[in-house]
C-alpha cells in the first residue's frame, strides 16, 4: 500500500495533474506493463507450461481421448496402455531395441531359456525330439539377483517389521488419491515368487485376464488351477469375506507354474510350443508382488481410483507419478533402476543413423514422460509443430502417416516441416484393422442349424464385396495402407504373394493380366438373395434389413467417415445403424458380446503367423472364454488345423496349415479382413534414439532429448508478434490522452466561480 502511494505521488508531482488523474494513469500503466510482460516474456501464450519446463530432462506427448482402461499387467491389452504399462513392468524377456528382424534378449532374466522336453513318462528329450513325442516343455528361468523395485507405500513395514498400509482406517484410506499421499515408502528385491505370482493372476477369478483361454490351453493345469481358485474363493466369500479381500494365490499348490528356488522358476508347456518364449516378453508375464495386491485390496483405496488399475509397481525404468484420469499422466525415473544399458547392436546402417553412440550408457536417458490429454486433432498439431511436444503419441507407430500425406499434398507444409527438421521414421507395422461380425448374433452370427448357417454365410459373403477397402484407403487412409486378404500381414511367414493372403477369391476375381480386382456388386446382391433378404429386405416379411454397427471411438470417428460404411452397406439395400462410443465402453460390450458388427485392429504381440491365427481359435473366443478371438468364432475344422500348426517350426507342413485356415475364414467370413496399416512415427529434431516399431513396447527408456537445443527452438519459433502490441501502445495512448482532457475539463469547470460569488 504504502509503495503504491509513494508512486502516485510521484505521478501527480511529475505530471502536475490531479489526484483523480493520476489513478487514471496509474491504472493505464498497470494494463501497459502487462501487456508488454505477456507479449515480450518468452512463453507463447499457447504454451502448456512454463519454458523453464522444456530446458529439463523430460520427454513431452499427448494422449487422445481419455485415460487407460486399466495398467494392471495382466489384464492390460490395448495399445494405448502399453506406453505405460511396458515403462514400469519387466518381464523376463524382451526385443532387442535395434535388430530386425526382431530377437529375444533377456531383460530381467540372466538368460532365455532353452525349452526343456518331457515324454508323458516324464523322460527328457533331446532338443531335436519329433514334436509328436513330446508331452511337455519346461521353461526354467533364473532371473538376475539384484533388481529391486521402485519406492512403494507397499513396501513399507514399522520398527516391528509390520506393513504400516495394508490395513489403513476408513478415514486414513478416504484421504489418499495417489499412494505417494502415504510419508513413507520402501522396496525390496525382485525374486521369482513374484513372477510365479503374476503368472497365476491370469487364474484369477479376481483379475478376469484376457489371455486366460490362451494360456489354458498351453499351460500345463491351468484351468485345474483356476478351478481351486474360484473354489478357495467362494469358500472366502461364504465366510463373509469382501468383495475386495485379497485372495493369496501362492496357498494352492500348482506345479505348472512354480517357484524353484530364490531366483529360479518354472513353467510347464503343454506339448511343444515354439511361440511361448514370446509371451515371456510380454507384461501378463511380468512380476507382481504379494505386497501391492494386499495395499490395494483395501475397498476404499479402490473406491478412490488407487489400484493396480491406475499406479502399477513395478521394477521397469520409470515409476508413475501423477495419474490425473482423463488430464495428465506423468512417468518419472526410477530411483533403484540399475540394470538396464543401451544396445550396441542393431541392423544394417542404425551407426550410419547415429542409433548405435550410446552403446552402453545407463538407462533411462530422460527423467520424465509427460502425457497431456489433446482430444482434437488441430491443436495437438499446432503445439507439435510449434515445439511443446517431442512427439504427438509417443506410443504409436502410425502418427507421422498424416504428415507424411500433408508433406505430399501441400508443399507450404512440405518447405515448414523440413524447415523444422521434423522426423518422420518408417516401420512395418504387424498389425490389421478390420470389420467383424458376432458369431453369436442371431443375424450375422455362425446360425444354429446347417441351414441357418449357410444363409448367414451368404450374408457376410455379400457384405464382404460390397465394402471397398480400396476406397476406404484412398479416402480416409490417403493411400497409406495395404488391403487384406487375409489376417497374415507380410513379412510373417505364411504371406506369400501367390498364396491365400494375397488373394482372397471370395471377394475377388482375377481380371486378363492377372491383378485381383473386387467382385461386381451384382454377384453380392445375388448373395444377398441367397441368404433371404433380396434388395435389403427379408424375403418373408418385407421388413429392410436393419444392421447394428458398433463404432469403437465416438470422440475421434468423424462423421463423414461412418456415413462411409452406411453408403456401403447402402449398395445392398442394407441399412447400418451406428452406435458409435468411447473405447472404454466398447471393450465392456465386447466382453460381453453386445455388439453385432464391429471396427477393431490387431497389432501382433509376437512375430508369427499363430499370433493372428489365435484371434479365429474357438477357446478364445471373447465371451466365452474371455479370450482375444473378439468374433466368438468357432469353426471345428479351424481348431483342428490349428492345434497342428501351433506346435510346428516353419517349413512346408507349417505352410500347407496355415493355407488352409485362411481359405477356412475366406469361405467362411467371421470379419472383413480390412487393411495393413503402415507405419510411420514423428519426433523433433532433438528426440535421439528414435526406432519405431509395432513390436518393441519398452522404448522409452532408450529416447533421450536435448533440451537445450528444444529451448532454442521453442524461443525462436514462438517470437512474440511485436505489431498488434505497437497498436495497443497507440490506442492506450490515445485513451489516455482523451481520458486527460475530460479530466481536465471537468477540474477547470469546478474550479470556475459561480455567479454571484
Amino acid at each position: 500500500m504504502e509503495a503504491g502511494v509513494r508512486r502516485r505521488g510521484w505521478i501527480e508531482r511529475a505530471a502536475g495533474v490531479s489526484p483523480a488523474l493520476s489513478g487514471v494513469l496509474c491504472a493505464l500503466v498497470a494494463v501497459l506493463s502487462a501487456l508488454v510482460l505477456g507479449l515480450l516474456l518468452p512463453d507463447a501464450p499457447t504454451s502448456p507450461r512454463p519454458l523453464a519446463d522444456y530446458g529439463e530432462k523430460t520427454l513431452f506427448t499427448a494422449f487422445g481421448s481419455r485415460s487407460p482402461r486399466t495398467l494392471d499387467p495382466q489384464k492390460s491389452y490395448s495399445s494405448d496402455e502399453t506406453a505405460y504399462t511396458y515403462a514400469v513392468y519387466e518381464p523376463p524377456y524382451q526385443y532387442a531395441y535395434l535388430k530386425r528382424p526382431y530377437v529375444l534378449e533377456p531383460r530381467t532374466a540372466e538368460a532365455v531359456a532353452a525349452p526343456l522336453y518331457f515324454d508323458r513318462e516324464g523322460r527328457e528329450l533331446p532338443s531335436d525330439a519329433d514334436p509328436a513325442l513330446i508331452a511337455e516343455s519346461h521353461y526354467e528361468i533364473r532371473i538376475r539377483p539384484g533388481i529391486r523395485y521402485a519406492p512403494h507405500p507397499a513396501f513399507a513395514k514399522d520398527a516391528d517389521g509390520k506393513y504400516l498400509y495394508h490395513a489403513l482406517s476408513a478415514e486414513e484410506a478416504s484421504r489418499v488419491r495417489s499412494p505417494f499421499d502415504l510419508p513413507k515408502a520402501d522396496t525390496r528385491e525382485l525374486v521369482a515368487a513374484d513372477y510365479v505370482n503374476g503368472i497365476r493372476r491370469i487364474a484369477s477369478p479376481q483379475v478376469a485376464s484376457p489371455i486366460f483361454g490362451t494360456m489354458s490351453a498351453r499351460i500345463v493345469g491351468f484351468h485345474e488351477f483356476r478351478e481351486a481358485l474360484r473354489q478357495k474363493w467362494k469358500a472366502m466369500r461364504e465366510r463373509g469375506a469382501a468383495d475386495d479381500a485379497w485372495l493369496d494365490l501362492m496357498s494352492i499348490p500348482f506345479a505348472g507354474v512354480e517357484v524353484i528356488d530364490r531366483y529360479r522358476f518354472r513353467i510347464r508347456v503343454k506339448g511343444k510350443d515354439p511361440q511361448f518364449s514370446y509371451w515371456l516378453a510380454m507384461t501378463f508375464f511380468a512380476p507382481v508382488p504379494a505386497e501391492a495386491e494386499k495395499f490395494y485390496a483395501q475397498k476404499r483405496l479402490r473406491a478412490n481410483n488407487v489400484s493396480l488399475d491406475t499406479w502399477p509397481v513395478g521394477t521397469g525404468a520409470f515409476r508413475m507419478k501423477t495419474f490425473l484420469e482423463n488430464r495428465r499422466h506423468e512417468l518419472e525415473r526410477n530411483p533403484l533402476y540399475a540394470h538396464g544399458t543401451y544396445p550396441c547392436e542393431g541392423e544394417s546402417g542404425d551407426r550410419e543413423a547415429g542409433l548405435l553412440s550410446d552403446c552402453g550408457k545407463p538407462l533411462p536417458f530422460v527423467d520424465r514422460v509427460v502425457f497431456e490429454i489433446e482430444k482434437e486433432a488441430m491443436p495437438l498439431q499446432s503445439k507439435f509443430l510449434a515445439g511443446y511436444y517431442d512427439s504427438p503419441f509417443i506410443e504409436r507407430v502410425d502418427t507421422g502417416l498424416g504428415y507424411l500425406v500433408a508433406m505430399e499434398d501441400d508443399p507450404g507444409k512440405a518447405s515448414l516441416y523440413r524447415e523444422r527438421e521434423l522426423k518422420f521414421p518408417k516401420t512395418v507395422q504387424t498389425g490389421l484393422w478390420y470389420l467383424g461380425f458376432n458369431w453369436l448374433d442371431p443375424v450375422v452370427g455362425g446360425g444354429r442349424t446347417p441351414e441357418e448357417a449357410e444363409r448367414h454365410r451368404y450374408l457376410r459373403q455379400a457384405i464382404a464385396i460390397a465394402v471397398d477397402w480400396e476406397e476406404n484407403i484412398a479416402i480416409f487412409q490417403k493411400n497409406q495402407g495395404m488391403p487384406a486378404h487375409g489376417p497374415i500381414p507380410p513379412g510373417l511367414f505364411g504371406w506369400r504373394d501367390d498364396g491365400p493372403s494375397a488373394f482372397n477369391p471370395e471377394v475377388y476375381a482375377k481380371d486378363a493380366s492377372g491383378r485381383a480386382v473386387r467382385k461386381p456388386i451384382e454377384e453380392a446382391k445375388r448373395l444377398l438373395a441367397l441368404a433371404g433378404f433380396p434388395d435389403g429386405r427379408d424375403a418373408k416379411t418385407g421388413a429392410p434389413l436393419v444392421l447394428y454397427f458398433d463404432y469403437q471411438n465416438a470422440a475421434q470417428g468423424g462423421s463423414a467417415y461412418l456415413e462411409w460404411y452406411q453408403r456401403q452397406f447402402k449398395k445392398l439395400g442394407i441399412q447400418l445403424e451406428i452406435r458409435a462410443t468411447d473405447y472404454n465402453r466398447f471393450q465392456e460390450k465386447m466382453m460381453k458380446g453386445a455388439a453385432q458388427i464391429f471396427f477393431w485392429g490387431w497389432n501382433a504381440d509376437y512375430p508369427d503367423a499363430e499370433n493372428f491365427l489365435f484371434l479365429f481359435y474357438g477357446p478364445n473366443g471373447k465371451v466365452k472364454n474371455e479370450g482375444e478371438n473378439a468374433a466368438n468364432y468357432e469353426s471345428e475344422a479351424f481348431d483342428a488345423a490349428f492345434r497342428e500348426m501351433r506346435f510346428l517350426e516353419d517349413g512346408p507342413r507349417r505352410a500347407e496349415l496355415i493355407d488352409r485356415m485362411i481359405r477356412i475364414l475366406q469361405e467362411d467370413a467371421p470379419i472383413l479382413f480390412g487393411y495393413f496399416p503402415p507405419g510411420a512415427a514423428a519426433y523433433h529434431a532433438w528426440v535421439g534414439n528414435a526406432k519405431p516399431s509395432g513390436m518393441v513396447q519398452n522404448s522409452l527408456q532408450y529416447l533421450k532429448v536435448d533440451e537445450k537445443a528444444r529451448v532454442e527452438r521453442l524461443v525462436e519459433w514462438n517470437k512474440p508478434v511485436l505489431w498488434p502490441f505497437g497498436l495497443l501502445v497507440f490506442a492506450l495512448l490515445m485513451l489516455l490522452r482523451g481520458a486527460a482532457g475530460l479530466i481536465v475539463r471537468r477540474e477547470s469547470l469546478r474550479m470556475r466561480p459561480l455567479k454571484g460569488e
